[in-house]
């Protein structure tokens, strides 16, 4: 997708401040955190939404969901806690229309989020 910001940086088009890469998916910090760690997990492949899945990226996701998680034990939070968030249209609060995982560590996060 010619317009999409994650695919600019699947791409290499723009250099995020990658944290972990795969050969399926990238892990960036947050341009605007909300927590000590905030990263995002996006997948090289450009999916829109939630509701654009198909039964194919099963394994795409499970990869993002691996890949948050060998960034939060690395970066020592696993034990303390995290969140992993994705949002799906605008209701939601996606902004981005490129499935992308959210991981939030280092503060107590309350429920609900908001």
């Amino acid at each position: 997708m010619d317009d999409c910001l994650f695919c600019k940086i699947a791409a290499g088009d723009i250099v995020p401040d990658l944290v972990y890469e795969t050969k399926s998916v990238l892990v960036f910090r947050d341009i605007n955190p909300q927590a000590p760690l905030h990263v995002l997990v996006i997948p090289r492949k450009h999916i829109s939404t939630l509701n654009d899945l198909a039964v194919d990226d099963a394994g795409l996701v499970g990869e993002m969901v691996l890949a948050a998680q060998h960034v939060v034990a690395r970066e020592d939070y696993a034990e303390s806690g995290y969140r992993l968030v994705m949002n799906c249209n605008g209701d939601a609060g996606q902004t981005v229309f490129h499935i992308h995982l959210h991981l939030l560590a280092g503060r107590p996060l309350t429920w609900p989020p908001g």
